[in-house]
């Protein structure tokens, strides 16, 4: 045992419990010292996720103050803090969880190099993912495209079960001096939005572990089919809480084979969908080119248009059509963004608008407070055509019949578009609240005509599609 205490540099594992890095820690005796750092990689962040990150932290700090440890904040380059932090308290050395987005494993690399080159202990751990992405190969050693034979190879895999959170933790001597949070303003992008968004956050590893019990406590049965209603509670909604890792996959997969054994109907397809987490993560690592240029290269060539006014209106949820223009409500409403809806949202705007799929990618890092590099990547990738997926580019959602069949008493379409009922909600009547007053919108405005008519729409992007392969 030494008294050099050992630095814990916490970014998207804002947690106690199920926590590798932080059990091994634990596990040394030595005095712990949490940091985190405000960073170029973090302040790259988007309006909503920067904003949310902040209340992760703020609950994170709570947590380890509980336990008898002080959250130090800092803010610069990575390395730079970290060797200062190191100077000024003789740490011995530096300890964090690994990332798998190209920015955080180039800042990780080098962070890692630098320490080491000193003379300083420099170690990752795993904890993000159930499985590290170089772990998983296919028969001939290579990596995998395609998600079912992904999900077929990982589906029994042993998974280390949950670490419990620790009840007191050692911290050294003397704490170094600390930024105070408020001063960073992570929500300063945010503007009058954060106040209606923050109605529908559920933050800490409190709030996460509710959400998972309720899950278990009902919907888990339903979730087969009610996944793709979003006019229902039919989801777990964890993915805000993964982001930040205020709670553990390896807790959440667990729970969901506890369910399965159980003989829960929806849990195999809860557990399928933890996956295709992880199959992001996979790709990210081994194509890390998937967040900013086509997965297939033969789309390079594909006739994307740019920024439009058409693209506009989807950006204000003013298209015309009721589904898509609901997904764009909800998430500035509430952060967040139905997967069905996810999907219709970004066909319509890739296939009836042929815009490039780059600027829905950014536009969701900019809103979504369950933001995730490596799926939003996947998801808009593969919705456009241009990913990883083995379905024709000439699946086209029709976003009415995609309402038709998920949204059939029109449920969320009035929740979140106030022009579709003579009495809207308070999430409906929300939305006006919440978007850049720029916008200069209007509640009592007619509800727009839409941008395109769906078959013709439908038909320029597989007339594009054609022009393409010829």
């Amino acid at each position: 045992m030494t008294d050099q205490p050992l630095i814990l540099w916490f970014r998207r594992d804002l947690r106690l419990g199920d926590h590798p890095m932080l059990a091994a820690a634990m596990a040394t005796g030595r005095p712990l010292l949490p940091v985190f750092l405000l960073d170029d990689e973090t302040l790259a962040l988007g309006a909503a996720a920067k904003w949310r990150l902040g209340l992760s932290v703020q609950s994170f700090a709570e947590s380890l103050a509980r336990i008898g440890l002080h959250l130090t904040m800092r803010r610069g380059t990575a390395l730079g803090v970290l060797q200062k932090l190191v100077a000024e308290t003789g740490a011995s050395g530096v300890w964090w969880s690994r990332l798998y987005d190209p920015a955080s494993v180039a800042r990780d690399t080098a962070v890692k190099a630098a320490l080491k080159a000193a003379g300083h202990e420099a170690r990752s751990f795993s904890g993000h993912l159930l499985h590290e992405p170089w772990e998983v190969e296919t028969g001939q050693g290579g990596f995998y495209r395609v998600f079912t034979p992904y999900w077929r190879a990982t589906r029994d895999l042993e998974v280390t079960p949950p670490a419990p959170a620790p009840k007191q933790a050692r911290g050294p001597l003397i704490w170094p001096d600390s930024d105070r949070l408020a001063d960073w303003q992570l929500g300063a992008a945010m503007d009058r939005g954060a106040a209606i968004v923050a109605q529908h956050q559920a933050v800490g590893e409190a709030a996460a572990e509710a959400r998972l019990a309720a899950f278990l406590d009902g919907p888990v049965d339903r979730y087969g089919a009610a996944r793709d209603l979003p006019g229902v509670a039919g989801t777990s909604r964890l993915s805000e809480n993964l982001t930040y890792g205020e709670i553990g996959i390896r807790r959440v997969w667990h729970a969901g084979l506890r369910a399965r054994d159980e003989g829960r109907a929806g849990a195999e397809t809860f557990l399928r969908e933890l996956a295709w987490r992880e199959f992001a993560y996979h790709l990210i690592h081994h194509t890390p080119q998937i967040t900013t240029a086509n997965w297939k290269p033969e789309w390079d060539d594909f006739p994307w248009r740019g920024d439009s006014p058409d693209a506009d209106r989807w950006r204000r949820g003013m298209t015309g059509e009721p589904f898509v223009d609901a997904a764009m409500r909800e998430m500035y409403v509430t952060g967040t963004m139905h997967n069905r809806a996810r999907m219709i949202a970004g066909s319509y705007l890739t296939k009836h608008l042929l815009t490039h799929w780059k600027l829905g990618l950014d536009w969701f890092a900019d809103c979504l407070t369950d933001w995730d590099p490596a799926a939003n990547a996947m998801g808009w990738q593969w919705v456009a055509g241009s990913g990883p997926d083995a379905a024709p580019y000439f699946r086209v959602f029709n976003p009415a019949s995609q309402a038709e069949k998920f949204d059939q008493a029109g449920l969320y379409r009035r929740r979140f578009v106030a022009e579709l009922s003579p009495d809207p909600g308070p999430e409906a009547r929300a939305y006006f609240a919440a978007v850049p007053r720029s916008w200069g919108l209007d509640a009592r405005a007619p509800y727009p005509a839409p941008v395109v008519d769906l078959a013709m729409g439908r038909a320029h992007a597989l007339a594009a599609y054609a022009a393409r392969k010829t």
